[in-house]
């Protein structure tokens, strides 16, 4: 089994995959960035769930 990624790296590529240019491909960022095109995928997804589980909590509980 391969070793997980670094929280930070994996942020890091969420955020450009969130923010590519029109034209740019989630598998091309994988490739950049040397995952696979699956794994982006199950990181943008976890990254939309938990974003919704931290907005849903109330503010004071977020801290």
């Amino acid at each position: 089994m391969p070793k997980p990624c670094p929280k930070e790296f994996r942020e890091d590529v969420v955020r450009v995959a969130r923010n590519h240019e029109p034209g740019g491909t989630l598998e091309q960022i994988a490739a950049d960035f040397g995952v696979h095109p699956i794994t982006l995928s199950k990181w943008l997804r976890r990254a939309e769930t938990e974003e919704g589980a931290t907005s849903a909590m109330p503010s004071a509980k977020r801290s």
